[in-house]
């Protein structure tokens, strides 16, 4: 029978997995309630609540986040990108090269840091080649994911699985040990998604002409022009003045006055009589402008997107990220023009233009977004909000001249950790430090780019798997595997781990799914009299194995809203995929893990 403690462990986990996957709490929330919860309720020792913040593991995560910003703007990156850009339209072979870069990418950088890297190019070719991008966003995320299955530092989960086996054997697997079976298991995975994946996925978004700054989200028919007549109250006062009366509802794309077109005019620009306004705005808050300010709508005049930009004014199709400061915010409440200089003109989820009342959306991680403003502000808006340009010239907002610095130091510290100079946690960081010496990059850049949620997840639900372990509970939750083991196979048994460990991922956070199954897996083994490593790996393959949902990993998300997707369109590929995998990790991590 459950001790009292480990009952009250195992509610509070259900609770915790009934949150992920419920989705309307973030999960670095979800980690910190269960942790508190297990603190309150005596399971996880007051004077340890906080020290997963400081474990290794998580220091080796916010280094290599910082890397990874720096590795985005190397110049290796940059010709491989426009490679890539001038590539055939030939469907496999355009599908086989993206994936297997981005799959490279990620072996040695953030999975989410390759994505949004090879993101834009990735709508480019979908362009030239006419061809929906829903068919070729999907397999760049799995590519990703796939990817990082081949080094240490390719995913969060790998680098706990290797410090977890520390703790537990006194020995850390090293920078390549993952390589044998993550390579093949990518080699396989990208094989499949590249070739035959891709075709399962439904045809949404058609591809727009490539003309350089077509946006994916029409305006056209959601343009007003209004008159501002002699008798308004509002002639002399600033546009400002308008935005308080809209409430956030209205964006004053351009003004027209006498001859002069001036697009995405300055706030404190001073109303004349006869200035006409070009206005994005929903019919409630133009009959407030109507009704307050006495303007006179006008109609809208054939205004077209192309009429909408110039050398200094532009429009951008951007991306929400995953951790972005606009989740969970609306426009109305962040006051988009009048801190950040951009107007919002449409929203688009999942494919699907929004048309309810756009200062009172609230953003989610795969929003596009349609902003127009200044070409010279735009890039730094674009990253202060924490958004990703869905263009080519996107590419260039963060690089900044010749970076090779950064590869010289990133490489120096795969070195020092592959040749057991140094432990991977102090190796990064002073990697992390030296790019910043080094010039290759700013140090506001470098707390823009630890993705915190992660962090704060890592570091709230390490000691709530150190008190499952501690508790007993890992050996309750093994016991029925174990039951199992006495009659059947040792590659069953580890099929069976890593189904377990796919599925807590695909609801859960990749690194929390690692860290309360390792050492589930290390008592599986030790109650069989195996060796970790072979029980370890498959928690590792199971835990970045997260394909059927979008809320599973980050770079999901990411590719959501521009490539169209609806929730179940995951598991389309996913499954195939996800069976593939089992079918191929199992046989491979036996031979080259004995146990």
């Amino acid at each position: 029978m459950p001790t009292p403690d480990q009952l009250l462990l195992f509610a509070i986990l259900a609770g915790a997995l009934g949150l992920f996957a419920w989705g309307r709490l973030r999960y670095d929330l979800v980690a910190l309630l269960v942790l508190l919860a297990a603190v309150i309720g005596g399971v996880v020792p007051t004077e340890s609540a906080f020290s997963g913040f400081g474990h290794p593991a998580v220091i080796t995560v916010a280094a290599i986040l910082i890397l990874t910003r720096a590795l985005r703007t190397s110049a290796l990156l940059g010709v491989v990108t426009r490679l890539l850009s001038r590539l055939s339209s030939r469907p496999t072979l355009q599908m086989l090269a993206l994936t297997a870069t981005c799959g490279v990418c990620s072996a040695f950088m953030n999975n989410l840091g390759a994505v949004a890297l090879l993101l834009p190019v990735a709508l480019e070719l979908a362009r030239d080649a006419k061809r929906s991008p829903s068919q070729l966003l999907m397999p760049l995320s799995f590519a990703s994911l796939l990817g990082g299955l081949i080094t240490l530092v390719g995913t969060p989960p790998n680098v706990v699985i290797a410090n977890l086996r520390a703790e537990a054997t006194g020995q850390s697997f090293a920078m390549f040990d993952f390589t044998p079976v993550g390579l093949t298991v990518a080699a396989v995975g990208i094989g499949f998604v590249a070739l035959l994946g891709w075709r399962l996925l439904p045809e949404r978004l058609a591809a727009q002409p490539s003309n350089g700054e077509r946006p994916l989200v029409e305006i056209e028919g959601y343009i007003t022009e209004a008159r501002v007549p002699a008798k308004s109250a509002y002639v002399g006062r600033r546009l400002l003045d308008l935005f308080a009366v809209g409430q956030g509802d209205i964006s004053v794309v351009a003004l027209v006055r006498r001859k002069d077109r001036i697009l995405a005019p300055s706030g404190f620009l001073r109303l004349q009589s006869g200035d006409i306004l070009i206005l994005e705005a929903d019919p409630q808050a133009l009959r407030r402008l109507v009704e307050t300010a006495g303007v006179e709508l006008v109609g809208a005049g054939g205004v077209r997107a192309d009429t909408l930009r110039s050398e200094r004014v532009g429009l951008i199709e951007a991306v929400i990220t995953p951790g972005s400061r606009l989740e969970g915010r609306t426009a109305r409440s962040l006051r988009l023009h009048t801190r950040y200089g951009v107007n919002l003109l449409a929203v688009s989820r999942q494919g699907e233009r929004i048309y309810e009342r756009l200062g009172q959306v609230r953003f989610l991680p795969g929003d596009v977004l349609l902003l127009q403003g200044e070409r010279e502000i735009m890039p730094e808006a674009c990253r202060n909000l924490g958004m990703l340009p869905l263009a080519e010239r996107g590419l260039e907002i963060a690089r900044r001249g010749d970076s090779w610095r950064a590869l010289a130091i990133f490489g120096a510290a795969v070195a020092l950790v592959v040749f057991g100079l140094l432990p991977p946690h102090i190796a990064f960081t002073g990697a992390a430090v030296a790019v910043v010496m080094a010039g290759a990059l700013q140090l506001r850049d470098v707390y823009e780019s630890i993705d915190w949620p992660i962090v704060i997840l890592l570091g709230a639900m390490i000691p709530v798997g150190q008190a499952l372990e501690a508790t007993g509970g890992s050996m309750v939750i093994a016991q029925p595997i174990l039951n199992l083991g006495e009659s059947a196979p040792v590659w069953l048994i580890l099929a069976l781990l890593m189904v377990v460990t796919m599925l807590l991922s695909d609801v859960m956070n990749n690194a929390a799914t690692a860290v309360l199954m390792a050492p589930i897996g290390i008592e599986i083994a030790n109650g069989l009299g195996y060796s970790l490593d072979p029980f370890l790996m498959a928690v590792a393959v199971g835990a970045s194995s997260t394909y059927l949902t979008p809320i599973g990993h980050q770079s999901n998300l990411l590719v959501m809203g521009p490539g169209g997707y609806r929730f179940g369109d995951y598991a389309r590929m996913g499954l195939a995929l996800d069976l593939l995998i089992v079918i191929v990790a199992v046989p491979v991590i036996l031979a080259v893990w004995p146990v």
